[in-house]
């Protein structure tokens, strides 16, 4: 645990080597313990009882932010972990920062040829005169508890397009080594997505357009909490014999009454009715995923609440018994008129021109 002890020795007036022999330490023992700035819980109950003071005064309290948000950053073919911190800092993982770069965390530790107290990715000498002190800032380690409790460490976001900068400025300047050269195309890359987020942003703002897809969002999530339920239901039977005949019969398979089925068919559902009933499939597979073995624990349907989920799909499910009937049972015609009746989130309704007279 760190310790104040050093500061509250000052203000006592005590000597290392007078509270050695009271706690029933070696000089030299308490001379580490001072210097190191940690030592045990047993340890500091012993101080604080011989310096008349609370644990809590001689306990250094360090506050760790924490993460509120966590994330992948996708840049190129880059995937990059980031978080957003309860002070609102954003962060990048420790080693995402190296990630970015194709590189080690670990760089050359050839004398004169780093510099000390930078990070390896921007301790090479020859970087140094292009490093300014608002970069030097974004290069400082930050410790921060992730959303799982777990303490990790992470960068400054912005100390990527600084360390970007810095290598552009140095391949300019004429000045990287044969090595670093790797690393301008990278910048470049980086640099120009970087570019491309921040135009989108400042468009979606000028434009109002943020505001609306913030008002889409909660649209969306007020949906969702109408269609579905946060925990899984009882399972009950709910999709009927009469749709996985129907689906033998277009496939021209033999039908038996079996729960076995061919796992595409677990495709087909989510094909043919989750992602037609409403925009929940993400939210489903989010609130229903699968375990380690591939599967998942409950039914898609068993999320679908009483009053709106579980009524639209048997409505859904009517509809597609009545379009494969007036399909013939030919699959590739009921795909056709469900596209039409019933387009997928997300895609585009389906227009059916006429043909062409002869």
């Amino acid at each position: 645990m760190k310790h104040k002890i050093k500061d509250i020795l000052e203000r006592k007036g005590m000597t290392q080597k007078e509270l050695a022999e009271k706690i029933g330490m070696t000089e030299v023992g308490v001379s580490k313990m001072i210097a190191n700035g940690t030592t045990t819980k047993a340890t500091i109950k012993k101080v604080a009882d011989v310096l008349g003071v609370s644990e809590a005064d001689v306990m250094y309290i360090e506050h760790v932010p924490s993460a509120k948000y966590e994330g992948e950053l996708n840049i190129g073919d880059k995937s990059l972990h980031c978080a957003v911190l309860d002070n609102g800092v954003r962060i990048l993982s420790a080693t995402a920062v190296f990630d970015a770069f194709n590189r080690p965390r670990k760089g050359k530790s050839n004398e004169g040829y780093r510099a000390d107290q930078m990070p390896a990715f921007i301790n090479a000498n020859n970087l140094q005169p292009f490093i300014d002190e608002q970069f030097i800032e974004w290069t400082e380690l930050i410790d921060y508890i992730d959303t799982r409790g777990i303490r990790r460490q992470g960068y400054n976001a912005r100390v990527l397009r600084g360390l970007c900068k810095v290598y552009i400025d140095a391949f300019n300047a004429g000045v990287l080594q044969k090595s670093q050269l790797r690393f301008v195309p990278i910048s470049q890359s980086i640099l120009y997505t970087l570019s491309d987020i921040g135009i989108i942003a400042l468009v979606d703002e000028a434009t109002g357009f943020d505001k609306a897809k913030e008002r889409a969002k909660n649209q969306l999530q007020q949906f969702l909490n109408q269609f579905l339920r946060e925990e899984a239901a009882k399972w009950v039977k709910t999709f009927n014999d009469q749709f996985f005949e129907d689906i033998y019969r277009m496939r021209k398979w033999n039908w038996s009454d079996t729960s076995k089925r061919p796992g595409v068919v677990g495709t087909w559902i989510k094909e043919i009715v989750y992602d037609r009933i409403g925009p929940i499939t993400p939210e489903l597979e989010k609130r229903n995923p699968k375990n380690e073995h591939g599967n998942r624990n409950h039914k898609h349907h068993q999320f679908l609440s009483n009053d709106v989920g579980l009524p639209k799909l048997k409505q859904h499910l009517e509809a597609v018994h009545a379009l494969a009937v007036s399909s013939d049972y030919d699959w590739n015609r009921f795909i056709r008129n469900l596209d039409k009746v019933y387009p997928r989130t997300g895609q585009e309704l389906f227009i059916d021109f006429p043909a062409d007279e002869d």
